[in-house]
């Protein structure tokens, strides 16, 4: 069966269907239903058999390259490229279908925003192309 990861972005993508101010700005309650909204989403993928993992990372990013046999590491937060979308968790998920995937995704679209209402918001859908063996 195919994997995918549902990407959930800070900001990029394409126009929202709505504005909706980011999640540091949303009121405690609204904040607590949507975390509750993704923690239901992963106990459903995993009564079905399609759950593999799930996180939420913070907006903060650092970019690392290799400085050199004889450096530390070159570390910057920016400049961010234009199309750095930062990912602010994901969902892996192991399907039958790519036409799952897209059901599931749409699902987690709706998740709720500020006053309770549905972001609708973008999810990235990006299938897993490689996994390291297991022994």
């Amino acid at each position: 069966m195919p994997k995918y990861l549902l990407l959930k972005h800070y900001r990029g993508g394409p126009e929202p269907h709505r504005p909706v101010p980011p999640i540091d700005q949303w009121a405690p309650e609204d904040v607590e239903a949507h975390m509750a909204f993704q923690d239901h989403v992963s106990r459903l993928l995993e009564e079905s058999g399609e759950y593999v993992d799930a996180r939420a990372l913070t907006p903060a990013q650092t970019w690392v390259r290799y400085g050199g046999p004889d450096a530390a590491p070159v570390t910057t937060d920016g400049p961010h490229p234009e199309t750095s979308d930062l990912v602010a968790g994901w969902w892996m998920i192991d399907v039958d279908s790519y036409e799952r995937a897209v059901e599931l995704a749409a699902y987690v679209s709706s998740e709720p925003g500020p006053g309770g209402e549905p972001l609708y918001e973008w999810i990235d859908v990006r299938e897993i192309l490689w996994e390291r063996p297991t022994d």
